[in-house]
């Protein structure tokens, strides 16, 4: 049983649902004049969108699955992010 949960956990996708856009975040973003939030936007921007922010944060998230998603994690991962 152990064996079969530690192929299932380390096989496990990740996925976000529903439409998150560029213009979403600014809307999430507006009342935060945070320094994380301005590099965060400023990088999308950058990056002409949100696919490779998603797609990144769910590939690091997984190595999470095991202690725990919370939101201090997924901050630390969109910092990081960030500054990549």
């Amino acid at each position: 049983m152990n064996a079969l949960i530690s192929h299932l956990i380390d096989n496990l996708i990740l996925d976000f649902q529903g439409d998150l856009n560029l213009e979403a975040v600014r809307n999430f973003l507006k009342d935060d004049d945070s320094r994380d939030a301005r590099a965060l936007l400023s990088k999308l921007v950058e990056d002409r969108g949100v696919s490779d922010m998603m797609i990144t944060l769910a590939d690091c998230l997984h190595d999470y699955l095991r202690s725990g998603i919370n939101e201090e994690v997924v901050r630390e991962q969109m910092r990081l992010y960030t500054e990549s």
